[in-house]
């Protein structure tokens, strides 16, 4: 998927070439060869039909990110806008994987062969899993919660372990059990199948991408049903209007797999962290503060360690510096999901000061205050000296 970082940049290029480059292709003929008709004679709007409210395309399965979807809905021409969404998502991805450099061509087809091997061999052994069935997967006092969805409701179940930090209990110890034995029914099927795993982030060196195996739907459920309303009571000011795309993984701790996490952040608004083994001893999960992008490197002041407990969430903001120590005994599988707001993301491209959240940004808030407060009594001074 497109990075956050690279989509802004991605989308004025596809704009300005889109807009009637047809002509600039080094081989027309062979373009024409290699492009259905209807996508060569696409071209985009010169402004956008700011009006228009786009779709929401976060609970698909897109090469792209869901956002430069969204963005790029309003330069489609009017025949488009007012067709259907499947078909404003084949016309826009043609177009997107028409005017991308050929490297990221041939990621995005590299990546579509990679799950449709999968799940076109992959055999399920707890097909119940790939449905989200409440009653089934979550402890009582959760499920209850969640769908009186009111402040008391949420209060009732939810701990403050320190500040933007929070636990409550979750998921049934069956269904931990359930999980556990299907993220091992994967790595054996990658195991015997020769095949290369696509590992869930560049710090991990075991675990799997639960998206890839088809738990795409479930999960997305999962974040629009539960997570998302308690985020929005949590993290306000990281939420926009919901979260609505996610990246779901389960990572494994233990000997010959990971023993330890180093200290990052995420690429989430919030993090969802369940741990699912029960039979270990260390991996606790370690904290140091909320930063943005500007001041992931500032100073750590604030510490906070958790001890993970079975089937107990932890919900953390995404840009909450954090790792985990290595794990002594025992072996741990946990489930994690990057919770992402496209609404958010695309506020931020003009927002500088993050002071709500950012510890980093909250201390050069006050310096500024202070430095104002300074010069307003000495200008105050020198004024009534004058007189």
């Amino acid at each position: 998927m497109t990075s956050p970082s690279d989509m802004n940049s991605n989308l004025n290029r596809f704009r300005s070439i889109a807009l009637g480059s047809s002509s600039k292709q080094s081989d027309p003929q062979q373009q024409q060869q290699q492009q259905p008709q209807e996508t060569l004679k696409l071209k985009l709007r010169r402004t956008p039909k700011e009006e228009h409210e786009p779709e929401h395309y976060e609970d698909l399965q897109l090469d792209f990110n869901p956002s430069l979807f969204r963005s790029l809905e309003r330069f489609l021409p009017e025949n488009l806008l007012s067709s259907t969404r499947t078909e404003k998502v084949r016309a826009m991805s043609d177009l997107l994987l028409r005017y991308s450099p050929e490297t990221e061509r041939i990621r995005v087809q590299k990546h579509r062969e990679y799950r449709q091997n999968i799940l076109s061999s992959y055999q399920r052994l707890h097909g119940e899993l790939y449905t989200l069935d409440p009653a089934s997967f979550f402890v009582p006092s959760f499920l209850d919660a969640v769908s009186k969805r009111s402040e008391e409701s949420f209060k009732s179940i939810i701990v403050r372990v320190a500040p933007g930090i929070y636990t409550f209990d979750m998921f049934k110890p069956q269904f931990c059990q359930m999980f556990i034995a299907e993220v091992e029914n994967m790595e054996k099927w990658f195991h015997y199948s020769k095949s290369s795993m696509m590992r869930p982030t560049t710090i991990n060196r075991f675990g799997v991408v639960l998206d890839d195996f088809g738990l795409g739907s479930m999960l997305q459920k999962l974040l629009e049903d539960f997570i998302s309303p308690i985020s929005q009571f949590l993290f306000p000011e990281v939420c926009g209007t919901g979260l609505d795309s996610h990246h779901g993984y389960a990572i494994e701790y233990g000997k010959y797999r990971d023993t330890d996490v180093g200290f990052h952040v995420d690429d989430s608004e919030v993090t969802l962290n369940v741990c699912l083994g029960n039979q270990f001893t260390g991996a606790e999960l370690y904290f140091r503060g909320v930063r943005c992008d500007n001041h992931v490197t500032s100073e750590i002041k604030e510490n906070y360690d958790y001890s993970q407990v079975s089937g107990q969430a932890v919900l953390h903001h995404g840009r909450h510096r954090h790792g985990a120590r290595a794990i002594t005994s025992g072996r741990l599988v946990n489930l994690i999901m990057w919770c992402r707001s496209s609404t958010f993301r695309e506020a931020k491209r003009y927002q500088k000061d993050f002071s709500s959240w950012c510890g980093g940004c909250k201390v050069e808030k006050h310096y500024r205050q202070q430095a104002a407060i300074k010069a307003t009594v000495e200008a105050l001074k020198r004024r009534g000296a004058e007189r």
